[in-house]
């Protein structure tokens, strides 16, 4: 072994002694002569001596999480604070078998994966769907969300497309704000980390006319410098430094118990810089990178990842006896700019040379639905929605060296393509759940929807600073007609433990390339990615326990993908068909009425079964790409009813593959492992507390693409500290 490489084992050996340390210290605070001091300041949500029951509205009704037949995460208020889950990403670690790669290194946005299902290729929807209050965020640009006024999160796994739509093949992320009390009534944190971040964040909620008119705002302020410098003379030094903000209000109109009426107001804004990595010449593999060469990069481009966001809803409810008649209207305006330094470096030949990607999205939803008031017994929902849709792309492109094959040079040209996708949903919902034999229940629900798409899209290729006529154009529409239906069966083993076994259609829409450069309306065109679904699983709780497992199979058909027509020429199209089969698992068990222990595990083998990816080149019998072979997690918390309280968080992520479209292969990144440590002091109304994130400064790929540019790759932060303060009124 090397000097370096030897180095970096003492520092993991150092590492691993701070943390064995810190879990014996939790041994030790966790001793008998604490039992039976009570569980004020042990975990807010429940006690040692008894779980409580945790109410969701996965069907858009009210329900205890054991009941419903299918696979769920929740994360509360308290556990988002005591972890430090500020965003999607933080939570997307939470949940098994689902994965994300950062902003930048996708060049498409935050793109997210689950149980083999990954971001469509041509129109950036993420297989998991998120929804604030009822405003679905599904595009990889902008999928981000500000937690501060987060009740509960609620990830529902697996297909949703009965009850939530037409994007949510792989799972939903819904996440329920609080409501207001009558009193004034806020939150106040602040913190200061590694690499100057800082982070601020305001919570405030009370009424403007007591019973009847509330008021809440929440906001949250981030920055930070990156671990990255850029050596180029004249370029920011601060290489991959980054800030958003976000700022959210709401009127809530509560005149009486049956009818509210709750208008959301909000703004999102985010600005990253660089990439959490660096590129190397096309051709270059994974296996080439290295995060001690992204420490110092030389570019000569300015490049930035900008979005904003903003957006309305308006929610109304009125509760009659039997049932309870809801709409939910929203509208949101997204803008997304990139620029990309061409060949991620200071090659004399693409000075000054970018690739850019800019495009707005404009979209206004509508949904009414009834659902029953029963609690229990016959229960049901069913609606109607309806989605209108401007997808605006363009300037979307990249500039380059004009070079003959005899090696002449003819200037710098630009090759760029500029499009409107116009797109028009409608739908009707309806699902049942009927009991029957005393512990059995039946899930039957359906959507049927109609895709209607209209692109008008120009293609240019001329020399840089020369206008002219577009040398390809495409205008074409289509329709998809679609039903997606839902089986469950249910049966309650006794009070606290539920078996189910569930079948299911997940879909996601088809659409356009917003890239072609030649071929049909046929050519640039593809089908919806569809999936069957079939999961067995239990869940249940006793005392101080609580457990969930679930085993799934999948079949998946047209998968979203480019074809290659050799000479770097593309079409959009499908690979016909692939599967994912694996299982989760998810559990929480106090140990003692102090320590509280946490752990999730997924498992998954995903391949292409049928996959021609055109130019001869078929990857039949290949692992899905960015779809880790297992993600682990395990969790020691420890509250003293002082107010003292620790906990060490441990993840474990699986072998991953990345596609290199140059080589046109799949490469493998080896398993990491990443442990962080959050130790704290309460006393009414402060919480003081301090971080470290990354303790073994675990170094690991989380990013890749490759083309006829370059090869980049990103990487997760390394080590990390912090400190905070957060105040409650």
């Amino acid at each position: 072994m090397n000097r370096k490489g030897l180095e970096k084992l003492r520092e993991k050996k150092r590492a691993a002694a701070v943390l064995f340390g810190v879990l014996l210290s939790f041994s030790l605070f966790s001793s008998p002569s604490w039992a039976g001091e009570g569980t004020e300041g042990a975990a807010p949500y429940g006690t040692a001596q008894e779980l409580e029951s945790i109410t969701v509205t996965a069907n858009k009704i009210e329900e205890d999480v054991t009941d419903v037949p299918q696979s769920i995460t929740v994360l509360d208020a308290y556990t988002l604070e005591e972890k430090g889950i500020k965003d999607l990403p933080d939570v997307v670690r939470e949940i098994p078998n689902m994965w994300s790669t950062p902003n930048s290194a996708s060049a498409v946005g935050n793109t997210v994966s689950y149980r083999g299902l990954n971001t469509s290729v041509f129109t950036s929807n993420n297989p998991v769907v998120v929804y604030i209050d009822g405003v679905p965020y599904s595009l990889a640009y902008g999928f981000d969300a500000s937690l501060v006024n987060a009740q509960r999160i609620e990830v529902l796994r697996g297909p949703q497309g009965t009850l939530y739509g037409k994007e949510a093949i792989g799972a939903v992320i819904n996440i329920v704000s609080k409501d207001p009390e009558d009193r004034w009534q806020g939150t106040i944190g602040a913190e200061y980390g590694s690499f100057n971040s800082v982070l601020g964040t305001v919570n405030l909620s009370g009424p403007l006319v007591p019973n009847t008119l509330f008021l809440g705002i929440s906001g949250q302020y981030r920055r930070d410098d990156g671990w990255i410098e850029n050596d180029y003379p004249g370029m920011e030094e601060d290489a991959n430094r980054e800030k958003d903000h976000k700022i959210s209000s709401y009127l809530l109109y509560k005149p009486n118990d049956r009818f509210s009426a709750r208008l959301t107001l909000s703004r999102d804004y985010s600005k990253d810089y660089w990439e959490d990595g660096y590129g190397l010449p096309t051709g270059s593999t994974v296996g080439e990178f290295d995060r001690d060469d992204a420490e110092h990069v030389d570019y000569d481009e300015k490049v930035f990842q900008l979005t904003e966001s903003n957006t309305q809803s308006l929610n109304l409810s009125y509760e009659l006896d039997p049932f309870t008649l809801t709409s939910t209207t929203t509208h949101r305006v997204l803008e997304a700019k990139g620029n990309f330094d061409a060949d991620f470096g200071n090659n004399t030949l693409y000075a000054g040379l970018a690739t850019f990607n800019n495009s707005e999205t404009d979209t206004w939803t509508q949904e009414v639905r009834l659902a029953s008031n029963n609690t229990a017994g016959l229960r049901w929902v069913g609606g109607v929605y309806f989605d209108i849709e401007e997808h605006d792309v363009g300037p979307y492109g990249a500039q380059f060296p004009y070079y003959d094959a005899a090696g002449t040079f003819y200037g710098n040209f630009e090759v760029n393509a500029e499009s409107v996708t116009d797109t028009n949903t409608q739908a009707a919902f309806g699902q049942v759940m009927v009991p029957f034999a005393d512990a059995f229940e039946l899930t039957l629900g359906g959507r049927y929807q109609r895709i209607e798409k209209e692109i008008d899209l120009s293609s240019y290729y001329l020399p840089m600073g020369v206008s002219g006529a577009a040398y390809y154009q495409l205008k074409a529409d289509k329709t998809w007609n679609a039903f997606l239906p839902k089986v469950a069966l249910s049966y309650a083993v006794n009070d606290d433990w539920t078996a189910y076994a569930s079948w299911s259609k997940g879909y996601l829409p088809g659409g356009f390339n917003f890239f072609a450069t030649q071929g049909t309306a046929r050519d640039n065109s593809f089908d919806p990615q569809q999936s069957t679904n079939y999961e067995v699983g239990i869940k249940g709780a006793f005392s101080r326990f609580r457990v969930a497992a679930s085993l799934f199979y999948m079949d998946i058909e047209d998968i979203h993908v480019y074809k290659s027509l050799g000479g770097g020429i593309y079409l959009s199209g499908n690979a016909d068909r692939a599967h994912s089969q694996g299982a989760e698992l998810e559990m929480t068990w106090f140990l003692t009425d102090t320590l509280e222990l946490t752990a999730a595990v997924g498992i998954i083998d995903a391949e292409y079964d049928d996959y021609d990816a055109g130019d001869g080149v078929v990857f039949d019998g290949e692992r899905i790409q960015e779809t880790p072979d297992h993600t682990a997690r395990i969790g020691l918390a420890y509250y003293h009813p002082g107010g003292l309280y620790a906990r060490t968080d441990v993840t474990n992520v699986g072998e991953v593959y990345f596609y290199n479209d140059t080589n046109q292969e799949f490469e493998k990144e080896s398993s990491y492992l990443i442990v962080d440590v959050k130790v704290g002091y309460r006393f009414t109304p402060l919480d003081i507390y301090v971080f470290g994130k990354n303790l073994t400064d675990e170094e690991y790929v989380n990013g890749f693409r490759a083309n006829s540019l370059a090869s980049v790759a990103t990487f997760g932060e390394p080590r990390t500290f912090g400190i905070g303060v957060r105040y409650k009124f």
